[in-house]
């Protein structure tokens, strides 16, 4: 129940910091061209709060707080006395009107790098792309335990998250990826992740495990915390049994412990566990059990669960000074932009799957999870939803920013405005677009909690 309240609120708090500086944007930019703003709400639906200033703009917080608008004098709308059609918003020049549009996004676009800013003055606090023991792959690779990724297809890495994300796209387009690695005694060496021999259909958020890394910072120890009632192990092993090896391989993590119960269950015959108990080393003779509830993909089980471990310290930090965190923050923002650009183009060509377009649910949590985690991770959230609301705002789709800065360059081009017909049936077909994308977001929300 708090984790639900916790993501209501902290998403709340997102959209009206987002929404708020996005409409703030058009309402500065319409003000210095002379427009009349009759309203600026941040939310939808019955206000619960309002305001008149001196100019006759009326300041109000909704009751529905997906959103936000900024209304302003337009012709098109009502009829308006012929002492105020100076100040119309479609009585304005052209160009005025674009940079009353593009001022939304832009705003949007200088949150982000002032955000961003912010957290690198603070310091954002992460783990570095160190290794844990690796198999499949990843272990054919030779990105061996300890070493540490420097570079991914010549892209920085700095970060555990900033590696993930580079290989998933590597993975998305079907080749392989060339990783730098630093090795544990200094040295440097080169490697080829052989990515595009992952099985078709994989799932795109599970690259780096199918791909058999494992990071450093989650390595859990394979120690038992207690055993499933009438499991394989029930009556072998017992709880607090450190397992050392299985079947003659060494363990040192957890997560290789399900592949080598497959392997065992796979030979069909009985195998050693080797464990740590009490300050003793114990072979014991264990046959996993298949479990056949996944009639397409069956699993061999040991019949274990392993006992949870405190998350480690940070091992890496970006952190800098006042005026070096202006520059970090442009880079951040343009590696960002490139990422979130390129997911759209795989949308679109089909390389990423639509699983990856997700609404306000997953938002919501997200916005709680970045929240628990501390200042930094929240405020550096914030700044990819708004870089995240730009783009999105500016892509050529009716009723979106973006779609009026089309009608608008038709309009230079051509000498005259589009026709209301046109604009209409333009409108039409944004409507069904976004209604399209914003039930896909919502039905991969709902998968996504299940």
């Amino acid at each position: 129940m708090m984790d639900l309240l916790g993501s209501i609120w902290w998403m709340v708090v997102s959209l009206g910091i987002l929404v708020t500086f996005h409409e703030f944007g058009h309402y500065w930019v319409a003000r210095r061209c002379g427009v009349q703003v009759l309203r600026f709400s941040v939310g939808f639906g019955r206000p619960l709060w309002m305001r008149r200033n001196a100019a006759g703009t009326e300041f109000a917080i909704a009751s529905i707080p997906l959103g936000g608008y900024v209304k302003m004098l337009d012709e098109r709308e009502y009829e308006v006395p012929a002492g105020q059609r100076q100040y119309a918003f479609n009585n304005k020049s052209v160009w005025q009107r674009i940079a009353i549009t593009a001022a939304g996004p832009a705003a949007n676009l200088l949150l982000c790098i002032a955000l961003l800013w912010l957290v690198f003055v603070i310091g954002r606090q992460d783990y570095s792309a160190t290794l844990g023991v690796s198999t499949g792959l990843a272990a054919e690779a030779g990105l061996g335990q300890g070493s540490r990724i420097e570079q991914i297809d010549g892209r920085r890495i700095t970060t555990w998250s900033e590696a993930t994300m580079a290989l998933t796209m590597a993975a998305m387009d079907g080749r392989d990826a060339s990783v730098q690695l630093r090795q544990a005694d200094g040295s440097s060496s080169q490697r080829q992740l052989p990515l595009s021999r992952l099985p078709e259909g994989f799932d795109e958020r599970q690259v780096t495990a199918l791909a058999g890394l494992n990071w450093a910072f989650m390595a859990v120890p394979a120690r038992i915390g207690q055993l499933v009632p009438g499991g394989a192990a029930e009556g072998v092993l017992l709880p607090g049994d450190l397992i050392l090896a299985i079947d003659g391989q060494r363990v040192e993590d957890a997560s290789q412990v399900p592949a080598l119960i497959n392997q065992l269950g796979t030979a069909g015959h009985p195998g050693l566990i080797e464990v740590q108990r009490s300050g003793q080393r114990l072979a014991l003779e264990l046959s996993p059990q298949q479990d056949r509830s996944q009639a397409d993909n069956p699993r061999w089980l040991l019949g274990v669960q392993f006992a949870a471990v405190p998350m480690p310290e940070h091992d890496a930090s970006q952190r800098y000074g006042l005026v070096a965190a202006l520059p970090a923050a442009l880079r951040e923002t343009a590696r960002l932009a490139a990422d979130t650009l390129g997911m759209m183009r795989r949308l679109v060509t089909g390389n990423a799957s639509l699983q990856n377009i997700s609404g306000p649910v997953t938002i919501a949590r997200v916005a709680n999870a970045s929240a628990k985690r501390g200042v930094d991770w929240f405020v550096y959230f914030l700044a990819l939803m708004s870089l995240s609301l730009c783009i999105i705002n500016l892509l050529p789709i009716p009723i979106l920013d973006g779609g009026h800065l089309l009608y608008y360059l038709i309009e230079l081009v051509k000498g005259s405005p589009l026709s209301e017909k046109s604009m209409a049936l333009g409108q039409s077909i944004g409507l069904a677009l976004l209604a399209g994308l914003m039930g896909l977001a919502f039905y991969n929300d709902i998968l996504g909690l299940f």
